[in-house]
């Protein structure tokens, strides 16, 4: 049967940890890690500036936490370029201004984070447990009340309940 590919992470696998250590590597954020995450429930959006798709995400993703204020529950955006000039730091910067992304931001430049998930589409939301353990993995554009919205929120509203308060 073998190894499986790392594309194929399911369910009830732990997330790799997070590939970016260094502050310059960071927005809206300290170096963060799983292992600091946990006790919360977390939701980690792989996006990219030029991703009209990510963009038409933004309202929904805000408003989810903006719902979620309170709760132990976090989203981690990381941002993965597909294009050489959004490598920038600064222009990731600055479409999270424009976006009102206040969450943290991991600038995956090297694509280290992306390849250790194993993902291949922007955006990308998965869900981990309090333990850090990868419990849903969603791809493509989301909306307030669309279907996979309400998956996602469903997920996590479960999951809360789940977190030691």
């Amino acid at each position: 049967m073998g190894v499986r590919p790392v594309w194929a992470l399911e369910p009830d696998h732990r997330m790799p940890e997070f590939t970016h250590t260094q502050s310059s590597e960071w927005i809206n954020s300290a170096p963060l890690s799983l292992e600091a995450l946990r006790g919360k429930v977390v939701l980690i959006d792989f996006w990219t500036f030029d991703c009209w798709n990510c963009y038409r995400s933004f309202p929904w993703l805000n408003a989810l936490e903006g719902r979620l204020a309170g709760e132990p529950f976090v989203v981690i955006a990381v941002h993965t370029p597909e294009f050489d000039h959004e490598r920038d730091r600064e222009r990731i910067v600055e479409k999270a201004r424009e976006f009102d992304l206040h969450h943290p931001i991991m600038i995956d430049n090297d694509y280290s984070y992306w390849d250790a998930v194993g993902n291949r589409y922007w955006p990308a939301f998965y869900v981990l447990d309090q333990a850090g353990v990868l419990q849903g993995r969603f791809y493509g554009e989301t909306h307030a009340g669309e279907r996979r919205a309400r998956a996602i929120e469903g997920l996590i509203r479960e999951l809360l309940t789940e977190v030691d308060r």
